[in-house]
């Protein structure tokens, strides 16, 4: 018997209405895998953007090819605390003796191209550091191997110029690495005229490179501070006038920060005694 119009009529609209709930299911799903796509894209992303502003932040400052990381942070106290930082690492190399500064203030004259600065250096509430700077002053390294001041930073935050790389581009190895943290300012605030120990990420990773802030400079803290170990006492009109004031070379920096780079005057350590 043949079916009727009714009956057919039925199974039309039975297929279409497979068709389109079919059709649904398969949009529904490409919008599903569309999303969990973009998810993982926009978390992926924010990962990535972390992970480079960690990197950014802790190369600031550092001791290697990188900037910056270890970029220092002024503190607002103009006497920061003698207190160390617990050990986070160890001592590599043949490290000089902490007794070499005697635990007093030394005083004495770093040069900076024609540009005489006077110092002083506190044997007392940081005898490693200090003890380390006069070692290898009397060596002759920072008038030689270590003379280069290769970073300058002119930013309102932080106003340094950074020396004493073996390499004289950031770079080299003096054969010794040190800590612990020593005299850091407990709030990140380093006045004008400190003079600190540059470092990367570990607190015993000082060696041979300082830096000499010409201007309040605040520093992040949250790997531990830097290692201030002396002043400047005269003379740092004449590093702002003569070198900082010229600014940063351009297209000189890594990370493209025309207020981060070498300074278009090139400096060098001329002389430096201690006494």
């Amino acid at each position: 018997m043949a079916p009727s119009k009714n009956a057919e009529r039925e199974a039309r609209e039975a297929r279409d209405r497979l068709r389109r709930y079919n059709a649904r299911q398969t949009v529904h799903a490409r919008q599903v895998r569309r999303r969990r796509r973009d998810n993982v894209f926009a978390v992926a992303g924010i990962i990535i953007i972390a992970a480079l502003a960690t990197v950014t932040q802790v190369a600031y400052f550092s001791t290697g090819p990188g900037r910056a990381a270890a970029k220092p942070t002024p503190s607002a106290t103009a006497s920061p605390s003698a207190s160390s930082t617990p050990a986070a690492g160890s001592n590599v190399g043949k490290v000089p003796a902490s007794t070499i500064a005697e635990g007093r203030t030394w005083t004495g004259e770093l040069e900076l191209n024609s540009v005489k600065l006077g110092i002083e250096l506190f044997g007392d509430r940081a005898p490693q550091a200090t003890s380390v700077f006069i070692s290898l002053a009397r060596d002759g390294f920072y008038t030689t191997k270590g003379s280069a001041c290769h970073r300058l930073t002119t930013s309102e935050t932080a106003k340094l110029i950074q020396c004493g790389s073996a390499n004289g581009d950031g770079t080299g190895d003096v054969g010794f690495s040190f800590g612990p943290l020593e005299n850091v300012p407990a709030d990140g605030v380093y006045p004008a005229g400190t003079i600190a120990m540059a470092r990367s990420t570990d607190p015993y990773s000082q060696s041979s490179q300082f830096f000499i802030t010409y201007g309040t400079t605040t520093l992040d803290a949250s790997t531990g501070g830097y290692t201030v170990f002396g002043r400047v006492t005269t003379g740092l009109d004449s590093l702002i006038s003569e070198i900082a004031q010229k600014g940063v070379a351009a297209n000189s920096s890594a990370t493209s920060n025309p207020s981060d780079g070498a300074p278009v005057v090139a400096t060098r350590i001329t002389a430096v005694t201690v006494k």
